[in-house]
């Protein structure tokens, strides 16, 4: 097995000194920046990787994220959230950054947590996700200056306030660019299941199906349904709207789950005509084939990391006070067409559905 390569390698190689090398890795900006390069260049050509735990010990620096993840609740809305730490994970990896992961029951239990973790100099930044009209952790993390940046805006609150960094995915955006898919494919009564208001992320979008949905104001009520999120609540809201006089013939929900219940309720009905479109492009919509809106997780772990720690390193920035440097980024999503197949109790096949695209040929 080979050798890693030491401090003494990398000094031997750039012709410096082992101190040299130490300050470069610790304290580059006291370091010509000549000999910087060349021992960045002796470090990358070697391989050398700095023994982590001695530099948090000379630094005071945990190169630590916190993140707060629950336990998944119905295992296919979760699991977006589980990808997201997956990611960030992977990410942080490449910074030589730690995740550290911790449950808490609520946002007040989460700040007790965030208030231990930051007075014992365990964590350096902190991940928020799932943040909410007048959400709590915001106002404490900007009040006593800990670096943060959160995966969701600051709903209610100031859009371009530069102490909150964060990144988040243009729901309204992808919703209006599925639902004008639809009517472009010759869809007209275009139905919307989705989660009561208010809910910013609930909310946005709704308001990308109305934009786009080409409906009378009393058609969009007729055709909308609110509910909680859920598979059977997705299946008795599309119930409903099939039991309408004059049924939609295409449906966008707020999620996989409520479009997993709707799909799954039109083919108990004999309907395997019905598109049906989704949110979060979860792995049970893959696997059912159900359309659904993707949310480019990679980039949004980019951006945060990005925001917490510049272009590269693992050396947190401050929040900001000012808009000098961007502190949000809004992502568009994009839709993720599948051909659902789907096969009675009994094992015998339903005939497929068409695709989206195919909807004007057949129509």
């Amino acid at each position: 097995m080979a050798r890693m390569p030491t401090v003494s390698d990398v000094a031997a190689a750039a012709g410096v000194s082992r101190q040299t090398v130490s300050n470069v890795i610790n304290s580059p900006e006291i370091v010509r920046a000549d000999t910087r390069e060349k021992v960045q260049e002796a470090i990358d050509r070697l391989g050398y990787r700095p023994h982590a735990s001695a530099r948090r010990l000379r630094t005071r620096k945990s190169s630590t994220i916190g993140i707060r993840l629950d336990p998944l609740r119905d295992g296919i809305s979760g699991a977006v959230l589980d990808r997201f730490v997956h990611k960030l994970a992977e990410q942080a990896d490449e910074r030589d950054l730690r995740v550290m992961i911790f449950s808490a029951d609520g946002a007040d239990d989460e700040l007790a947590h965030i208030r231990r973790l930051h007075d014992g100099s365990d964590i350096d930044a902190f991940v928020l996700i799932a943040t909410f009209h007048g959400d709590p952790r915001i106002a404490w993390l900007i009040d006593h200056r800990v670096p943060f940046v959160s995966f969701g805006r600051p709903w209610g609150a100031t859009l371009d306030d530069p102490r909150h960094r964060w990144v988040d995915v243009d729901g309204r955006a992808g919703v209006r660019d599925a639902t004008r898919r639809l009517r472009d494919a010759g869809l007209e009564r275009i139905a919307y299941i989705g989660w009561p208001s208010p809910s910013g992320t609930g909310d946005e979008r709704r308001a990308g199906w109305e934009e786009a949905c080409g409906l009378s104001d009393d058609d969009r009520a007729t055709y909308t349904v609110v509910t909680v999120d859920g598979v059977d609540e997705g299946a008795a809201s599309a119930r409903a709207l099939l039991a309408l006089p004059v049924p939609p013939d295409a449906i966008v929900c707020a999620s996989d789950p409520l479009a997993l219940g709707a799909s799954f309720a039109a083919a108990a009905d004999g309907i395997v005509d019905l598109p049906v479109v989704g949110f979060d492009n979860t792995p049970v919509a893959a696997a059912v084939g159900l359309s659904s809106i993707d949310q480019p997780l990679d980039e949004v772990v980019a951006a945060a990391l990005t925001m917490l720690f510049g272009d590269e390193g693992d050396t947190v920035l401050p929040n900001p006070d000012s808009n000098e440097e961007p502190t949000s980024r809004l992502l568009v999503p994009r839709l993720v067409e599948r051909r659902p197949t789907h096969r009675a109790f009994d094992g015998t096949p339903v005939p497929v559905a068409p695709a989206i695209t195919d909807r004007k040929e057949t129509s």
